[in-house]
């Protein structure tokens, strides 16, 4: 290839890489209220089923407001929990977060299980993922899409810190943000999601908290954040 068309497809290129910058923020799932039921209530969760979707919304605005209002925002929520939680609650939850995606013009992508959630985020370009938010329960080992919802405080979707190899480390940004909102990630899975991914993985030393969510206050965590 002569010298000016190699430096035009250099310049195409870089381009190509710079058009795409993608803010992903990963939703799971509330548990059900006939399993929180039998529990004491200071171990309930979820009593309001849309803690983890109000978290993202705030989420959504701080980012509009640090990288313009037309930064582009992928949301992907677990739908099997949402579509069970509805159906005990008697509500459309998930034709109302169809509407909240479009009121706020994201991208909603719904996933079902955890091998479609790998394939769908690694189906994002090459170095697109400028951010990335986990919102819902994890423990120090696992993102838990789903818990409490099948089966009583168990989990039957999740990405676990031993799947992170799975993912394509050549979808971030060289300088990715991403933070993990569940219980403990900063304990265990950070540290790993760094040396598989090559990013930072914020993520809480101790457990966090979505009791002010509906006031319009993003989780806070009880201990420290960690990266």
């Amino acid at each position: 290839m002569p010298r000016p068309a190699r430096l035009i497809a250099l310049v195409f290129l870089l381009l190509t890489a710079f058009s795409q910058a993608d803010h992903v923020i990963v939703t799971g799932g509330p548990t059900l209220r006939k399993w929180e039921n039998l529990r004491v209530p200071d171990d309930q969760h979820d009593r309001w089923w849309a803690n983890f979707i109000r978290a993202s919304t705030l989420r959504m605005a701080e980012i509009r407001k640090a990288y313009g209002p037309a930064a582009p925002i992928v949301w992907m929520v677990y739908q099997p929990s949402y579509q069970a939680r509805g159906r005990e609650d008697g509500k459309p939850y998930t034709t109302w977060i169809a509407g909240l995606a479009a009121e706020r013009r994201v991208t909603l992508v719904w996933f079902n299980s955890s091998g479609n959630f790998i394939q769908t985020l690694n189906s994002r370009p090459r170095g697109s993922v400028e951010t990335f938010d986990f919102f819902g329960h994890s423990n120090r080992y696992a993102f838990m899409f789903d818990y409490g919802n099948e089966i009583m405080a168990v989990s039957t979707a999740w990405l676990h810190e031993r799947d992170l190899p799975r993912l394509h480390a050549a979808i971030f940004a060289r300088n990715a943000y991403c933070k993990s909102w569940g219980c403990h990630t900063g304990e265990s899975m950070s540290a790993v999601w760094k040396n598989a991914l090559g990013v930072a993985l914020e993520g809480a030393n101790g457990p966090t908290s979505y009791a002010d969510v509906g006031q319009g206050t993003l989780p806070v965590v009880h201990g420290s954040w960690v990266r």
